[in-house]
């Protein structure tokens, strides 16, 4: 019967983290590139945006500013962290 108890218990836990376990804050990071055809290469923005529409805009309004408009690109990266092992941001998402 405890055992029972006990099972319910943790599979309703697991269930409620799973579907319930809250939102995640969404965070945007801005990597522009000055040249189109060098994405290896680019300016990384040091602020995060709290959603892409405002990436996406700060964005353009860079590559307008410094002239890029027709040679550089962007692309705005969802919760990116820099993963040490391999030297490089990883994003959830990738968008431009």
């Amino acid at each position: 019967m405890i055992k029972n108890i006990l099972l319910i218990c943790l599979t309703l836990s697991i269930f409620t983290g799973c579907f319930f376990g809250g939102e995640t804050k969404e965070e945007w990071t801005s990597y522009i590139y000055p040249d189109k055809t060098n994405t290896k290469r680019s300016m990384i923005s040091p602020t995060k945006f709290p959603t892409f529409a405002t990436c996406k805009d700060v964005s353009l309004g860079v590559l307008k500013e410094k002239g890029l408009e027709s040679t550089g690109t962007y692309k705005c990266g969802k919760n990116c962290s820099y993963h040490e092992g391999m030297k490089v941001d990883i994003c959830e998402e990738m968008r431009q």
